[in-house]
């Protein structure tokens, strides 16, 4: 029997639409509006506003969301072709086994993360840094010149740049589409992931601080964290052989034996 190198696209759409609590604190304020250019010579700030209110803003979310999981699959695409460099994945189930375990403990230790109760992968966030400082400064150049209005074309392109955006959902999700073993398991492994953050990223741009105020409720955030927590838990049940082969399969990161 060969384990199937290709993970369910399913519980990474749910990852991504419950993990996107997140997203709340992340990219709120980004995708709400865009401030006036700095100064020449300033640096462009964190919290970028992307969308001014004269625009319409639904297309222009829409652009910078297109943007932002564009980036996501050129990541997922990269690590995807890695796997599939090293060519151990095809060739030692056990390894690619042993990656399974480490791609739901890692979603496990995301739903801690989403909960607050555990905030170490803000370490992964942090070792993001080193490539943000190289994609940040890019963002100045996206801006409209003469205090003109964003448009999508702009807006397609700085969401494409904060798609770089350090954060440790995003690289745990990378993992699993490390495991793909091809760069185009990991871009769709990455697209799933993306199409799952849109409802709320959407709803963020189009509501702005109302959405915000309601996703920063501890609630709200403990009952997706459990939900993601449970997920991982599902998956190293699996991968353990302790869960039948069953609809089980549509929510596990862990793939089902093949023929």
């Amino acid at each position: 029997m060969a384990v199937a190198l290709f993970p369910p696209l399913f519980p990474l759409f749910v990852v991504g639409l419950l993990g996107s609590v997140h997203c709340a604190g992340m990219c709120g304020g980004i995708v709400g509006a865009l401030s006036l250019a700095p100064s020449r010579g300033q640096a462009v700030p964190v919290t970028v506003r992307l969308v001014p209110p004269a625009r319409p803003a639904l297309l222009n979310v829409l652009a910078y969301n297109a943007g932002r999981i564009g980036s996501y699959m050129l990541a997922g695409a990269l690590a995807g072709g890695v796997g599939q460099g090293a060519g151990a994945l095809s060739r030692l189930p056990a390894l690619q086994a042993g990656g399974y375990w480490m791609a739901n403990l890692m979603l496990a230790l995301l739903g801690l993360y989403l909960m607050d109760v555990w905030r170490g992968l803000a370490r992964l966030e942090q070792g993001g840094q080193i490539l943000w400082r190289r994609v940040q400064p890019l963002l100045r150049h996206v801006r409209p010149s003469n205090g003109s209005a964003f448009g999508p074309a702009r807006m397609l392109a700085a969401g494409a740049l904060w798609g770089w955006l350090p954060c440790g959902m995003v690289y745990s999700v990378l993992l699993t589409a490390m495991l793909s073993g091809s760069a185009l398991g990991g871009a769709l492994a990455m697209l799933a992931f993306g199409l799952g953050t849109l409802p709320m990223l959407l709803g963020l741009g189009l509501l702005g601080a109302r959405l915000r105020a309601g996703l920063r409720l501890r609630g709200v955030r403990l009952a997706c964290g459990a939900l993601v927590l449970g997920f991982g838990l599902l998956g190293l049940a699996r991968a353990a052989g302790g869960l039948p082969h069953s609809w089980l399969e549509t929510l596990c990161l862990t793939p089902g034996a093949a023929a």
